[in-house]
């Protein structure tokens, strides 16, 4: 798999953790509007997948991070 394919896929996946971050944010900021209320399933699940859309993102950095060392470390073997 080329490094560039690397990367373009770590990116694809920051970029839909940033999404689903932002989905489930805004289920939980819309919950309980006008009197509040005691956290229902949806508000847990929406909170899990917060927090899975977060893993998910660090993950994607991650990879995204190795990819852009191994480009570094190939240009200095070249040169």
């Amino acid at each position: 798999m080329p490094i560039t394919s690397v990367s373009s896929s770590a990116l694809q996946g920051i970029q839909r953790g940033f999404q689903g971050m932002r989905r489930s944010a805004l289920e939980i900021a819309n919950h309980g509007q006008g009197s509040p209320q005691f956290p229902t399933k949806d508000l847990v699940r929406a909170m899990v997948e917060l927090h899975q859309h977060k893993q998910s993102t660090v993950s994607s950095l991650a990879a995204f991070k190795t990819a852009d060392e191994m480009v570094g470390a190939l240009l200095d073997l070249k040169v």
